[in-house]
């Protein structure tokens, strides 16, 4: 394969409905990368192992989606802190030694989403729902943003832990509560900042006790808007989303993978285009 073509694609499943191609496709067709391609590659966490030991030399990085995030750090000869922090990685870079390198630039993607599109820089503390590989990133994401307080609040406190070890491992204090019984309305109103990781209706209800809180992430694009993001847009609130997350993420991928700045504006009109431009997504 002649030297100025390469391949990147990102790994998951499922995998048909991603929309990486697009972000990635339009960055490279903007930076000249005519020999670049990037491409969607179903594979758990087993298959993502194998695939990733059979690359070649013209291989340049690769997207890591569910469920391998976290094997993606077995894979990797070298880990970023912020990864190892969170205990997963959606990135691997290949390096000219052959060698991989593992990074989270999910934590990019909270923080770049919370800044654009939420209006949010700083604070003291932060209200997580939901406990999985998201919450993770987003308690990495609220130590960048300077916060050093979080809560937790999960269905089962239980679930909780790995979530709760990024969190120290990031330096904040943390608390878990369960989610039937907190009180949404009072810790909502005690956070600076709120990030819903949980499927889209999943509150129910509920959704109106968080109306009142001044930024919030809704890591939900679709269907939109959800019933949190209608009741906090209602109430005079700022809403960020799972779009937003996406491609602020990305950037840095693109960016690790090419050696390039990313070009945000192409990348971000791509992804509007691309879904209908029914989000504004500001950069």
């Amino acid at each position: 394969m002649p030297s100025d073509q390469r391949r990147a694609a990102v790994l998951g499943s499922p995998i048909e409905h991603s929309l990486s191609p697009i972000l990635h496709g339009s960055a490279y067709a903007a930076l000249g990368l005519s020999g670049w391609t990037y491409e969607r590659v179903e594979a758990d966490e087993r298959q993502l192992v194998e695939f990733v030991a059979g690359l070649g030399p013209e291989w340049a990085g690769l997207s890591v989606t569910m469920p391998g995030k976290r094997a993606a750090l077995r894979v990797a000869d070298e880990v970023s802190a912020r990864a190892e922090a969170v205990g997963a990685a959606n990135t691997l870079v290949h390096r000219a030694d052959g060698s991989w390198a593992a990074d989270c630039t999910d934590v990019d993607g909270v923080v770049g989403a919370l800044r654009a599109a939420g209006g949010f820089y700083t604070g003291h503390s932060g209200l997580v729902l939901g406990a999985g590989g998201t919450a993770a990133a987003t308690l990495a994401a609220f130590a960048e943003l300077g916060l050093r307080r979080a809560t937790i609040a999960v269905r089962e406190p239980a679930r909780a832990r790995e979530a709760a070890e990024t969190a120290e491992r990031v330096g904040l204090e943390v608390r878990v509560e369960r989610l039937d019984r907190v009180a949404l309305a009072d810790a909502a109103a005690a956070a600076d900042v709120v990030v819903s990781t949980l499927p889209a209706g999943a509150l129910g209800e509920r959704a109106a006790e968080l109306a009142t809180a001044a930024c919030v992430l809704d890591v939900v694009y679709h269907p939109w808007p959800t019933p949190l993001a209608a009741a906090v847009t209602a109430a005079g609130g700022r809403v960020a989303t799972g779009l937003d997350m996406l491609l602020h993420q990305a950037f840095g991928q693109v960016e690790q993978f090419t050696g390039r700045r990313a070009p945000r504006r192409v990348m971000r009109d791509a992804l509007a285009e691309a879904t209908g431009n029914e989000l504004p997504l500001p950069l």
